[in-house]
């Protein structure tokens, strides 16, 4: 029997309904990166169950954020979690309301115990830029053979478990021992928009300046999420001598044929120009890539193209399409087995 109020996923249907008893709203509607753009994803009114309710085919994922915009009679308007559903995931913008269906399984490794380590911080100044940021930098107790560095370190690591990941299967023997570096992403839409200041900082003197504090020469692996990941791949392509591997999440790897609803966001040409760059030129060294994406996300298409354009390249890439959207958990659940595979490939 369907639950009274709240969010359920049977079968092929998600269903949503919000109890207003008196019908105090005009409208609900609903919020997520699940559907495709544009679709209609307003609630309808049934007076005898005083309910909000919405019945849509399921997508394909196997988990789903969203919040609900509820609609007041004097025009104003609210985003709000489900109010009838406890469960909770947090992100960059807050928290979401999170629906779970039946075939859903979050990762062993997060039940795991995790190897011994220490967190430090690490000052990078970024003369480049004319700035400077602290990179939180974990290390295990064991001699490391790699370094990994994650942009949107932070958010990787409190909305990812970045962190949980890697001392769980360091700990598992999945993967060999490295440094985890989080780092800050500053100015963000800036920096990680093909910035070539921001790749040339991150070669010339991010890179070195952690290599020396770690006193380390292991193997660096790139990590980066949406912006974050198109921002390691153009780091790598004008600086290829700093990288042993990238590990790239829904990369915003725009491109006109794919992406012209971006184009309302200032830094979208000089992306839409290092993706042309990529098409056009056969750049090395071609390092091995792992590219996961949502297979519900606006960035599916960019990214199977690229993947398969830097194959052609002589980039040694594996592609996989996650049951999920753009969101944080999609990106954690995805980690084992792809950068596990990657991680034990090059480190």
């Amino acid at each position: 029997m369907d639950p009274a109020v709240g969010a359920w996923c049977r079968g092929t249907e998600v269903c949503f309904r919000l109890l207003d008893k008196g019908q105090r709203l005009s409208g609900v509607r609903l919020g997520s990166g699940a559907f495709p753009r544009g679709a209609d994803l307003s609630f309808d009114y049934d007076g005898d169950s005083h309910t909000w309710e919405l019945r849509r085919p399921r997508p394909a994922v196997q988990r789903l954020e969203y919040k609900l915009e509820l609609l007041h009679p004097d025009g104003r308007s609210e985003w709000v979690c489900d109010p009838d559903n406890p469960a909770r995931v947090g992100g960059g913008f807050g928290d979401s309301s999170e629906l779970r269906c039946p075939d859903y399984r979050e990762p062993a490794w997060l039940t795991w115990p995790q190897a011994p380590g220490d967190w430090r911080d690490i000052y990078l100044p970024l003369p480049a830029l004319r700035s400077e940021m602290v990179a939180r930098v974990w290390s295990p107790r064991t001699r490391a053979t790699g370094v990994v560095v994650a942009h949107d370190g932070p958010d990787y690591h409190r909305f990812g478990e970045l962190g949980r990941y890697t001392a769980a299967t360091i700990r598992a023997g999945r993967v060999p021992p490295y440094h985890l570096v989080l780092l800050p992403p500053g100015e963000r839409l800036e920096w990680y928009s093909a910035s070539p200041a921001y790749a040339r900082a991150l070669a010339n003197d991010v890179l070195p300046k952690l290599a020396a504090e770690l006193g380390t020469n292991a193997p660096v692996v790139g990590v980066g999420a949406s912006l974050g990941g198109l921002a390691m791949l153009h780091a790598q392509r004008r600086h290829p001598d700093g990288f042993a591997a990238l590990f790239l999440q829904s990369a915003s790897l725009f491109q006109p044929r794919f992406d012209r609803h971006e184009s309302g966001f200032g830094r979208y040409l000089r992306i839409v120009r290092f993706t042309g760059r990529v098409r056009r030129r056969a750049e090395g060294p071609a390092v091995p890539i792992a590219m996961t994406c949502g297979a519900v996300e606006e960035n599916l298409a960019n990214n199977a193209d690229m993947a398969a354009l830097l194959r052609r390249h002589g980039y040694d890439v594996t592609f996989a399409e996650a049951p999920d959207a753009h969101t944080w958990v999609g990106w954690r659940d995805a980690f084992d087995p792809h950068l596990t595979a990657l991680l034990t490939k090059v480190l």
